[in-house]
């Protein structure tokens, strides 16, 4: 059974790697991670609804991936560096346990 910061941690994976699942919101996220864009400069690019745009932008701050803030009437959007890092390193770690894995194999195939 998972501990409450366990669950805390998983379910925060779950959210960023669901972020990361679309196309447009890897998008997103390397553009605010190059600098901080307004939610609507943001939207310009894009085929679809100033409301499409921003619900992607909602998923990618739920997520703890961007921070937004106001300046006046625009929302501007930065993309958070260490969240990204934080990623990173959930990957390799999992990388980490399938090369073990893969080496144990390789292993008892070489014995038998």
């Amino acid at each position: 059974m998972l501990s409450l910061m366990d669950e805390a941690n998983e379910e925060r994976a779950d959210a960023m790697f669901h972020a990361l699942s679309d196309r447009t919101r890897r998008d997103i996220l390397r553009r605010v991670l190059a600098g901080e864009h307004s939610v609507s400069a943001l939207a310009e690019r894009y085929d679809m609804s100033f409301a499409a745009v921003q619900k992607h932008v909602a998923v990618l701050e739920r997520a703890g991936l961007l921070t937004k803030r106001r300046s006046g009437r625009q929302q501007l959007a930065s993309g958070d560096v260490e969240a990204v890092r934080s990623v990173s390193s959930m990957l390799a770690e999992l990388e980490h346990i399938w090369r073990g894995r893969i080496d144990r194999i390789d292993t008892f195939l070489k014995e038998n």
